[in-house]
């Protein structure tokens, strides 16, 4: 019987997830079949062969960066104040009240300094309206084990799209700060501004490796209890663990946040193309359980995956969130786009 590694938590067979091979590993032998078992069918399996890693995709490209500076002139952040309601929604062009002035700092828009009140106090400052305060585009991004899956992995994936997000608030001179998710928050890094914070944030994306499990709802309600201010709050994972999280955005929701859910999936998670008699093991917990792949059993999975997929866009259905699935063997593109129009996929 081979040993498979599966990425769901929480998902009851027949929705595990296989996800790649492992050999029997000292100490923990493979269960033994109480009868000897006839040879199984020719099985197509994922798994990696030793060899040399190929060098790393940057996370934004030329191309994707022609493509982002289009699409950041149509994002719109549709945060409201916590107390009155007030959208902080901001967008290029239209009226909007000046509120106050506020300090130049390296990174902010050049056009948008006031250079009447420069001549006057010799110190630049820029305007800001009331349509425009201080809006940031918090960006929690999942790093557990089951994310390190796929060619390229879900977790690759899930930095590159974390980094076209977090250039195009950073080109609308706002601010970006990234978040990595374990058992709550494992990381926080300070929030960038403007062009010059792509480069703090992309160091940080680099960084960011899939290890141990995650308790990604604790993250969102962490993000959300520090936040002094509603603006986009972006999750990015699988979701395999879905009610926890989306109770705790739905609560992001209610506080005036503009949530955005991002859900990574690999190829083989949407077709398996596995069959026989496995034991697998998930990814996150260890966990072991010894099943039989056939037609209705793959047919059963399939059907959970999809009910999956519609609980996370009736979520954003029911709070005006937006929902992009997006699979990592294909270009990122098409996923930025459907955020930007703000799609429910």
């Amino acid at each position: 019987m081979r040993r498979l590694v599966a990425g769901a938590r929480s998902l009851a067979w027949p929705a595990l997830l296989v996800l790649k091979v492992n050999e029997a590993s000292p100490g923990r032998p493979l269960p033994s079949p109480a009868a000897p078992l006839a040879a199984p069918p020719a099985t197509v399996l994922y798994f990696r062969l030793p060899m040399l890693p190929s060098p790393p995709e940057p996370l934004l490209g030329a191309g994707f960066v022609r493509e982002l500076e289009v699409l950041q002139r149509r994002l719109e952040i549709r945060a409201r104040s916590g107390a009155s309601g007030e959208h902080l929604a901001r967008r290029r062009g239209g009226a909007a009240e000046f509120k106050e002035h506020r300090a130049y700092t390296p990174g902010d828009d050049m056009r948008r300094i006031d250079w009447a009140a420069y001549a006057r106090t010799g110190e630049p400052v820029l305007k800001v309206f009331r349509a425009e305060e201080d809006v940031i585009a918090r960006i929690v991004c999942d790093a557990s084990v089951s994310l390190d899956f796929g060619e390229p992995t879900k977790l690759d994936a899930a930095r590159r799209l974390a980094a076209a997000i977090g250039y195009m608030t950073l080109a609308r001179s706002e601010r970006a700060q990234l978040f990595v998710a374990g058992d709550g928050i494992t990381r926080e890094h300070p929030p960038a501004r403007g062009r010059a914070g792509l480069a703090a944030l992309l160091r940080a994306l680099d960084g960011v490796r899939a290890a141990g499990g995650t308790h990604l709802a604790k993250a969102v309600d962490a993000v959300v209890r520090q936040s002094a201010r509603p603006g986009l709050l972006c999750v990015l994972s699988d979701f395999f663990d879905p009610g926890p999280v989306t109770a705790a955005l739905g609560r992001a929701a209610q506080a005036g946040h503009d949530v955005a859910v991002v859900q990574v999936v690999a190829a083989e998670e949407l077709a398996p193309g596995l069959e026989g008699d496995l034991t697998l093991e998930d990814a996150e917990t260890g966990a072991l359980v010894d099943v039989t792949l056939d037609a209705a059993a793959l047919e059963a999975y399939a059907a959970r995956f999809a009910g999956l997929c519609d609980a996370l866009r009736a979520f954003a259905r029911r709070h005006g969130a937006t929902y992009v699935r997006a699979r990592s063997d294909e270009p990122l593109e098409g996923a930025v786009r459907r955020f930007v129009s703000r799609s429910v996929d």
